[in-house]
C-alpha cells in the first residue's frame, strides 16, 4: 500500500509514466476486442512490429541527413513514421483477408518477419537513435514528457469516443457482415474506419510502451475477458478493466523491485490469464459434478 500511495502521489517523479501505462492498459484491450471478434489476433502481432519499423525508418532519415535532426520534435517524427507504416499495412491486410485466397496467417507471418528484420537493420544504421529505440523495443516506460502524455491521451480519447459512438455499426460489421450488407450498411466505410482506429491506437501504444507491451495489452485482456463475458458490453468492459488493473499493479511491482515496467506488465497479464483459465475450468468441472449429482 505504501508503494501505491507513493505512485499515486501528485509529486511522484514518474507520474507521467504511470498515466501512460494506465492509458495503454485501458484502451488497447478495447481495440483488441475487435481483433478477437474478427479472428485477426495474428494481426495484433504483426502491426506493433510494423509500427516499430516505421519509427526506426523515421529516425534513420535523420541519420542519413535526409531530414534535419530536431530533438524536440522526435516524438512527432516517430508518430508520422509509425502511422505511415501501420495504417496502409492494416488496410491492405484487411482487404486481402476479406477477398480471400491464400493464407492470412502466412501473410501476417511474412509481414512480421520482414518488419522485424528491417527494424534491426535500420537500427544498425542509426547510431544516434539506437539507445532510445532499444528502450522502446524493450518496453522501458520512463521518460514521458507532458506534451507526449497529452498527445497520447488526446489520440486515445478520440479512438475511445469513436468506438463508443459507432459501437453498433462496428459490432455489426465485425460479428455479422452478411446482416450488415442486408441492412444496406456501408460495410467498406465502417471496416476502413475501424481499422484506421486500430492502426492509430497501435501506433500510439508502440510509441509509448513498445511493440511487446502493445501486443500484450491488445491480446491477453480480451482473451481473459472472453472466458467470462456473456455479451459485448461485458466483453469490452472486462477487457479494459483487466488491462487497466494489470497496468497499475504491474507498475507498482516494477517500481518496487526495480524491474522494467513493460515486461513486468506482460508477465503479469500472463499470470492473470492462466489463473482465469484455471478458475473457468474448475468452475465448469464443479458445475458438471453438481449436475451429475
Amino acid at each position: 500500500m505504501d508503494t501505491l500511495r507513493e505512485i499515486l502521489s501528485p509529486n511522484f517523479l514518474l507520474r507521467n509514466s504511470i498515466y501512460i501505462s494506465l492509458l495503454v492498459g485501458l484502451v488497447c484491450p478495447l481495440v483488441g476486442v475487435y481483433l478477437t471478434l474478427r479472428r485477426l489476433i495474428f494481426m495484433g502481432v504483426a502491426l506493433p512490429q510494423i509500427s516499430s519499423c516505421g519509427v526506426a525508418f523515421a529516425f534513420s532519415l535523420q541519420a542519413w541527413g535526409i531530414i534535419p535532426h530536431l530533438h524536440e520534435r522526435e516524438h512527432g517524427l516517430a508518430f508520422i513514421g509509425s502511422t505511415l507504416f501501420t495504417l496502409p499495412t492494416i488496410l491492405v491486410l484487411a482487404l486481402m483477408a476479406r477477398r480471400g485466397g491464400g493464407s492470412v496467417e502466412g501473410r501476417l507471418g511474412t509481414v512480421y518477419v520482414l518488419a522485424g528484420a528491417w527494424s534491426i537493420l535500420l537500427l544498425v544504421t542509426n547510431p544516434l537513435g539506437e539507445h532510445g529505440l532499444l528502450d522502446m523495443l524493450k518496453g522501458e516506460i520512463i521518460a514521458i514528457s507532458n506534451g507526449d502524455l497529452m498527445w497520447t491521451a488526446g489520440s486515445f480519447g478520440a479512438v475511445v469516443l469513436t468506438l463508443f459512438l459507432f459501437r453498433k455499426e462496428f459490432l455489426l460489421v465485425s460479428f455479422d457482415r452478411e446482416m450488415a450488407i442486408t441492412l444496406q450498411k456501408n460495410v467498406v466505410f465502417w471496416d476502413a474506419l475501424l481499422f484506421l482506429l486500430i492502426g492509430l491506437a497501435i501506433s500510439m501504444a508502440v510509441l509509448s510502451v513498445g511493440p511487446l507491451v502493445a501486443f500484450g495489452f491488445l491480446l491477453i485482456p480480451p482473451l481473459t475477458a472472453h472466458l467470462f463475458a456473456r455479451n459485448m458490453r461485458q466483453f469490452a468492459l472486462l477487457a479494459s478493466g483487466i488491462g487497466g488493473a494489470t497496468a497499475l499493479v504491474g507498475f507498482c511491482l516494477a517500481y518496487r523491485w526495480d524491474y522494467p515496467v513493460g515486461p513486468t506488465d506482460v508477465a503479469l497479464l500472463g499470470v492473470v490469464y492462466f489463473l482465469s483459465f484455471a478458475v473457468k475450468k474448475f468452475w465448469g468441472f464443479c458445475s458438471q459434478a453438481t449436475g451429475r449429482g
